[in-house]
């Protein structure tokens, strides 16, 4: 017999599977060169699905910003880049989380003087389109220079005060948040963050020259409904100059002065803006009010018809205040909550707000805590709340008011809120309203 051997040498791990189909071998190579050759619209949905799973975090904005609206790819930017994420508070939008928090960033590290403000200019064509809410907490002054070694090029005539002026000043934010035209919300606390050893006072100075940019800056923010500055030493000049650039701005709806050094002049700028505006919350938490500035943001109140919220807690209203605040209330008909905590009120302030109870139909929410309402105080908010169908939280903690008469008060508060509750619930379209 006659015997045949074959020999077949073969690599077993090859298979047509492995051979990427040439539509792969392009979308990887567009992928690969997108930053010189951003091809992307001209794509299938689903092939720009591939090539954007493809690209890396890192190329520079100018490629991606306006090219790639795929919100993977910007999640997956963010999640790269901070360790929290919420995006339900970027209206669920990934992209505008990156953009917003991107300039943020920048702004809260910009040394006016050193950093080349190109930085923040470029990237306005870039994000002006994303960017609805800005919440700046820090702003840095300029370096200073050293005083020992520049000492002998000092004139006589420059006082230290002027010197030390120049190194006050911090980024102007006008250029930029003017040319954002979706910017709704701009939150603001000139401080410094973890300045550590080198503390000196006037690394938290918001100066005349601040005041007067971001007065003008926020005049021009026509789309703007919510400004927040605080914490940030304004005082009453300032807070002038601030309200009347408010004063008829088109759709400013909320403001937060809290934590400042507002007194009664400021006061009595900011009651004339709640009647010439169309205001719908103030926060003057933690301010220097006396009974002037409250009886001032009292008459403002009485001409108001869109003022819905007014927080003065933390401030030195006393009773004066108390009662114009409250014989206000005889009138306005738009104010629903009113926060009056650790204002140093008493018994007359409760007998008039006995006769606001009694009458008013719109207030849903007072705050009295920490006051010193006494015995008959409480007693005068009792009767007042006697037939009031609308009060639904009333805070009286540490008011000194009798423990009989809070029970009882909160029983009748309990009660409104049950039958405002069961009428939405019979009636859902009214929440809406």
């Amino acid at each position: 017999s006659f015997y045949t051997r074959r020999c077949i040498t073969e690599d077993l791990s090859w298979s047509l599977v492995t051979v990427p189909p040439l539509m792969e071998l392009c979308l990887q190579h567009i992928a690969h060169n997108f930053e010189n050759n951003p091809i992307l619209n001209n794509l299938l949905p689903e092939h720009q699905k591939k090539v954007v799973e493809r690209l890396s975090t890192s190329l520079p904005l100018t490629v991606t910003a306006n090219t790639v609206s795929h919100e993977e790819y910007w999640k997956r930017c963010c999640m790269e880049r901070w360790q929290v994420c919420d995006v339900s508070n970027y209206g669920d939008s990934w992209k505008r989380m990156f953009f917003e928090r991107h300039l943020e960033n920048i702004l809260k590290f910009f040394i006016p003087n050193t950093t080349d403000p190109e930085q923040v200019l470029e990237l306005i064509p870039l994000c002006e389109g994303y960017v609805r809410k800005l919440e700046i907490n820090q702003f840095l002054p300029p370096l200073q220079v050293d005083r020992k070694e520049e000492g002998h090029d000092l004139s006589d005539t420059e006082g230290e005060g002027e010197i030390g002026e120049v190194y006050k000043h911090h980024y102007n934010l006008k250029e930029l948040i003017t040319s954002l035209p979706h910017l709704e919300e701009l939150h603001l606390i000139y401080d410094v963050k973890n300045c550590g050893m080198n503390f000196e006072w006037n690394l938290f100075n918001f100066t005349e020259l601040d005041c007067s940019n971001l007065a003008s800056a926020v005049r021009m923010c026509r789309n703007l409904k919510v400004f927040k500055l605080t914490r940030s030493k304004l005082d009453d000049d300032k807070i002038k100059l601030l309200a009347r650039n408010l004063q008829h701005h088109p759709c400013l709806l909320e403001l937060d002065l809290s934590h400042n050094l507002i007194r009664d002049h400021g006061a009595q700028a900011l009651g004339k803006l709640i009647s010439h505006s169309r205001l719908e919350n103030l926060n003057l938490c933690n301010n220097q009010i006396c009974h002037l500035g409250a009886q001032a943001l009292a008459q403002g109140l009485a001409e108001s018809s869109t003022l819905t919220s007014l927080n003065l807690r933390l401030n030195f209203v006393e009773d004066k205040g108390g009662e114009a605040i409250g014989r206000a209330l005889l009138t306005n008909t738009s104010l629903k909550r009113l926060h009056l905590g650790s204002n140093n009120l008493s018994e007359p302030t409760a007998a008039v707000f006995s006769q606001v109870l009694a009458q008013n139909t719109s207030l849903t929410s007072i705050n009295f805590s920490c006051n010193h309402l006494g015995l008959d105080g409480g007693k005068q908010l009792l009767a007042g709340l006697a037939n009031n169908k609308t009060l639904t939280e009333f805070d009286l903690r540490h008011a000194e008011v009798e423990q009989e008469t809070d029970f009882l008060i909160h029983e009748i508060v309990w009660a409104n809120r049950e039958a405002v509750r069961l009428a939405s619930l019979q009636h859902p379209s009214t929440e809406l309203l």
